[in-house]
Formats: C-alpha cells, structure tokens, sequence
C-alpha cells in the first residue's frame, strides 16, 4: 500500500473500524457492518469490477475545502481516466490561479506540479480513485474480508497493519466509502455519492490530521474523445 501522508485537504469523519475482520461505524455516510468473513479474491474481484469504467471516462467538479481554522477555499477541476488504471487530475483556484496537475497510475504516482501542493489535496490514492467512484484491488499480499447482504457489499485489504476498507450501498441513493488505514492510524476516509445514472454526483474526504474537509460536487461525466498522448507527460521546463 503506497500512502501519501495527509494535511490540510482533508476532513473528519467519526468512524471507528474495530478488530481485523469487523467493521464498526458511525457518523454521516452508511452504517457499516459489523462482522465480515474471509473472502476469496474472485469475490473480491467482483465487487472491485463492478465499479470500475469500461471506457474513457471526463469528470469535471468543482471543489471547496475547509481548514483546522475553519477558513475555506475552493475552485474547479478535472480528472481523466483511461482504462484500465490511468488517471490525470488537474485543479485550480478561483480565477485560474493555483494550479496543479498529477498523473497516477493504479496505485503509485507518475508526477505531480507542484508535488508539495498535490499531497497536500491528496493523502492517499486509494481515496483518490474512491473521490472519483473507483475501488482499488488488493495487492497479492492482501488477507481479504467481506460482506455481500441486502444492504450493501463491504470488504477489507489487510496487509500487515495496514487496512482499505470498501463499503458500496444497494439503496438509492448508491454510497461508495472508502478508508485507509495505516499502522492502524486513519489516512482518511471518502464518501461518494451517486447519482440515478450511477455517475459520482458528490464526493467527501476527511482525513484526521487537521482535521480538514474536501468536498468534491461533480458538474459533467462524460466519454471524451481519445485522450491526447500529452496529458501523461509531465510539464517539461521552460
């Protein structure tokens, strides 16, 4: 699991996640389930499938965030995706300023600009692709857990000490949490919420340290035309 270490885009949710194999939770976003059994990895690999695009996918939003201070700020972005695992992500300011732009590709990092200013918006990419509706699989270290009733489908990534957690609702609306957990500490945790088309309509993440709040409201999904071979090159020096 490669972890971001978190700061100031960021928010707290009171959730405790108790034991390895039980999930305990409360506060906004779905109640998790208590209990969940060993899990095999084509289980596994169902639930993760079932959320992955099966073709370009263009998600504009924009963002506002809220400090340990209370003092906010937001503006607007994008994020690219090309299957099976790549991502561009591009944000900035109000007016153009405060732009950033990173390339991830499945689980690691390509580049960031500025990166100092990236891992501040992101601490975590699991969270990332979760913001955006996506789950990660496990890698093939992982002991897995899970849960598949009525309500909703939620499963685990143990590795070591660290932990992902996944829970996807059956109601309307369809909620998506993810939390990562490392050394038993909370990175931070995600709800996305989507929309009757099964599209992210919002997104929040919340991480502890700060604490601090980003919420993502998405303004377009849509299927782009065949993404330009540039966008995964990092901005060369002028």
């Amino acid at each position: 699991m490669q972890v971001m270490r978190p700061s100031i885009l960021s928010l707290a949710l009171p959730v405790v996640l108790a034991g390895c194999a039980s999930l305990a939770g409360g506060g906004p976003g779905p109640t998790m389930p208590v209990a969940l059994q060993p899990a095999t990895a084509a289980q596994v690999g169902g639930w993760v499938a079932a959320t992955q695009p099966n073709e370009r996918r263009l998600l504009r939003f924009k963002w506002q965030f809220v400090d340990a201070d209370k003092a906010t700020a937001g503006g607007s972005g994008s994020a690219r995706i090309a299957i099976p695992d790549s991502l561009r992500f591009d944000y900035r300011g109000p007016l153009g300023a405060g732009r950033g732009a990173a390339v991830v590709l499945g689980d690691s990092g390509l580049w960031a600009e500025p990166e100092d200013q990236f891992k501040k918006l992101v601490p975590d990419y699991a969270l990332l692709w979760a913001m955006l509706g996506v789950v990660r699989g496990p890698s093939s270290q992982s002991v897995l857990f899970g849960l598949d009733d009525e309500r909703m489908t939620a499963w685990r990534y143990v590795h070591g000490v660290d932990t992902v957690d996944y829970a996807r609702t059956k109601g309307t609306p369809v909620q998506l949490v993810a939390d990562v957990r490392e050394g038993g500490k909370r990175i931070g945790r995600v709800v996305t919420t989507f929309d009757a088309l099964g599209v992210p309509a919002t997104s929040r993440l919340d991480v502890p340290a700060g604490p601090v709040r980003l919420t993502l409201r998405f303004t377009m999904v849509s299927t782009p035309p065949p993404l330009d071979p540039e966008i995964w090159h990092a901005p060369r020096d002028n």
